[in-house]
């Protein structure tokens, strides 16, 4: 599955990254602690959280994740979207819950 789809699947907010919407998807990983996700999360995974800060980019680019979606209708600051659009990661955002949102994606992507 394409990042493209669960876009327009999900009526998510692009921020950053459009270029990149193509990159294929190989499962997800839900978390806030950046710690976890540094440590347990793999290459091609969409990050599911609500922080919005600088950093988020900076793990999801050293994981090589596909995109990183923000829940809960939360805004990246502006340092967020420029990290992710040098690093040319999609980073998405919905206005969902974690758990609603969690559950539509794993749907999509084990389907």
């Amino acid at each position: 599955m394409k990042v493209s789809e669960i876009v327009e699947k999900l009526d998510l907010k692009v921020f950053a990254g459009s270029n990149n919407l193509d990159r294929e998807i190989s499962g997800g990983y839900v978390s806030d602690l950046l710690s976890d996700v540094m440590g347990f999360s793999g290459e091609g995974n969409v990050w599911i959280t609500l922080q919005t800060h600088k950093n988020v980019m900076a793990i999801a680019s050293l994981k090589e994740h596909a995109a990183v979606i923000i829940v809960k209708g939360f805004q990246p600051d502006e340092e967020t979207i420029k990290h992710a659009n040098e690093e040319g990661i999609p980073l998405l955002g919905s206005h969902e819950p974690t758990f609603e949102l969690t559950g539509k994606v794993f749907n999509m992507i084990k389907s």
